[in-house]
């Protein structure tokens, strides 16, 4: 279906509001903010740079003291930002697990 057939425009996406609102809830999921990035025990998790129309996310593949393997991500849409809050709950799953054995 199209967005017509439905009487309604979803919200547009603002990616400097969009990136408040991501920073918030990782936050909340035990991450912390440090020098423009999100880090998990003072190991970069993940990097955003702000544009105009999306925001580009590098996710870190595994936690690394030094340098993270990183895995782009381009969020253009509320379903994308849904879509990376659920990919980084797994990882951050992942990570503990990893650490705790």
């Amino acid at each position: 279906m199209s967005e017509d057939s439905w009487g309604f425009a979803p919200p547009p996406y603002r990616p400097a509001d969009a990136w408040v609102q991501l920073k918030r809830a990782l936050r909340e999921l035990g991450l912390t903010e440090r020098q423009g990035g999100l880090e998990l025990g003072g190991r970069k998790a993940l990097e955003c740079e702000v544009g105009e129309q999306q925001l580009q996310i590098r996710l870190a593949k595994r936690l690394s003291v030094r340098t993270p393997d990183w895995e782009l991500r381009t969020l253009k849409n509320h379903a994308d930002q849904r879509k990376l809050l659920d990919e980084v709950r797994q990882r951050l799953a992942r990570w503990r697990d990893e650490a705790e054995g």
